[in-house]
């Protein structure tokens, strides 16, 4: 097999076999495989062969810089001879699994064709999302029972959370909704998006940045919280002991802004 004219090859000196493969292991990197990709790769009409050509094609792609990889190139990869390999190119190009395109390198100031993931990533993506439009009906479709489930406590979040932010959740934000849940009571996300409403602020950011702070000083239900505000006031008083006349005036709503605004915006 010969190498690649401008390839760099390291010359080994006598040594600790061992060290030099270690070495070679980080040099070579790793090729990243999306976890959905593996999931649902037999969903889209993908076979195991097909899966592993895929494999094989983005690792040239990351490791050799190989864009176009004949099915001679990619036999000595695989257990399959270069024939087999042909009718596994032709059918992902069939599918619609791959397309080839046409790539510029800037350097050389060539056009070179190429295969192109595009058309896999697309398919993936329609999988998820109905996948996620499935889920989030199923959720729909809770119904609340005198004693709320996991699940009938998720419908509860989302649909409150609608009501606040007066839109439908997309499916990242009913994913965060349902991290928050696996962490912190029902209780608490609701206060903090509670607060975050008085504060104007419909922004998921923003509560996990109260819920985050929450979970910092190991506030697990609503009296401890009170107790914490309450804690937090009391040393602010004790160090403006001279207050604003107007002090007193100020109604309820706005001091408690204040309070949020000094706890989760500093």
């Amino acid at each position: 097999m010969t190498l690649k004219v401008g390839k760099t090859v390291k010359r080994y000196d006598k040594g600790n076999i061992t060290a030099a493969f270690g070495a070679d292991l980080f040099i070579r990197g790793v090729t990243s495989i999306p976890n959905l990709l593996l999931r649902y790769y037999p969903i889209i009409g993908l076979s195991d062969a097909e899966m592993m050509l895929l494999i094989q094609l983005l690792r040239l792609r990351t490791e050799e810089k190989e864009y176009y990889p004949s099915p001679e190139v990619l036999a000595e990869c695989l257990t399959r001879d270069y024939r087999q390999i042909e009718h596994d190119l032709a059918s992902l190009l069939e599918k619609e699994m791959l397309s080839t395109t046409q790539y510029y390198n800037e350097e050389r100031k060539e056009v070179f064709l190429g295969y192109d993931f595009e058309p896999l990533y697309e398919k993936i993506s329609e999988i998820w999302a109905c996948t996620k439009v499935k889920e989030i009906e199923k959720i729909r479709q809770v119904s609340d029972g005198p004693s709320l489930t996991d699940e009938s406590k998720l419908v509860v979040l989302v649909k409150t959370f609608e009501n606040e932010f007066g839109r439908p959740l997309s499916p990242i934000e009913i994913e965060q909704i349902e991290k928050w849940a696996l962490e912190a009571d029902q209780g608490i996300i609701l206060e903090a998006l509670r607060r975050a409403v008085l504060m104007g602020k419909h922004n998921f950011k923003y509560i996990d940045r109260i819920l985050l702070r929450w979970q910092k000083n190991n506030l697990r239900n609503l009296e401890a919280i009170t107790a914490y505000d309450q804690q937090f006031l009391t040393q602010k008083d004790k160090k403006n002991t001279t207050p604003p006349r107007n002090e007193g005036k100020k109604n309820t709503n706005t001091k408690k802004k204040e309070l949020i605004k000094n706890l989760y915006l500093s």
